[in-house]
């Protein structure tokens, strides 16, 4: 009866153990995340001081980490307000950009695979965006064309956006102290 007892109590462990670990890699990217309006960023996720959580994500996602030195990666799964994105809205990201050499940004489903439409389109860089007259930009997401800057959301009721911005010398505030400016991510048009 004791050895039952004792297998019983293995068993559950092991697999408690193993799905708060996964759940654990499937809900974020690890710790020292920053949030700036919208966006979350994992500085240490590409550096020799990423933590276990962080290191199981990428190993199980297959992605490569930027390195601090290389850029940043920047992740919406949210409005400013905190409600999901929706692809099946009118998303509309706007605003300025930190300095970069080069970014792109890119729409994702949830499960990390680029989102497929007709159009062919899956983000936008630095290169090839419409930019506003004072130096800020709009790009619309949402399931039709739309002038402008579109970002095809193929009708999926769930985005994640990727801000990729590369050789940026930032940190996570500027040099007055201020906190970093960010485009606003907003919906409208909601079914």
């Amino acid at each position: 009866m004791r050895v039952i007892v004792v297998l019983i109590a293995l068993v559950v462990g092991t697999v408690s153990g193993l799905g708060l670990t996964w759940l654990a890699s499937a809900r974020s990217n690890g710790f020292g995340a920053v949030q700036v309006g919208a966006w979350t960023a994992w500085p240490r996720s590409g550096t020799d001081e990423a933590d276990p959580y962080a290191r199981a994500v990428f190993a199980r996602s297959g992605q490569l980490p930027i390195e601090r030195a290389d850029g940043l990666v920047f992740e919406a799964t949210t409005t400013d307000n905190g409600h999901s994105i929706d692809g099946r809205c009118e998303t509309r990201i706007a605003g300025r950009l930190p300095a970069a050499r080069f970014w792109t940004l890119t729409a994702y489903d949830t499960r990390g695979r680029l989102i497929d439409n007709p159009a062919e389109r899956y983000g936008f860089n630095s290169t090839e965006i419409v930019w506003n007259h004072d130096g800020s930009f709009e790009i619309t997401a949402a399931p039709r064309a739309r002038r402008g800057n579109w970002l095809p959301t193929g009708d999926r009721d769930r985005i994640v956006f990727r801000l990729r911005l590369y050789d940026a010398p930032i940190g996570l505030a500027s040099r007055s102290g201020q906190p970093l400016e960010m485009p606003s991510v907003t919906q409208v048009n909601c079914p």
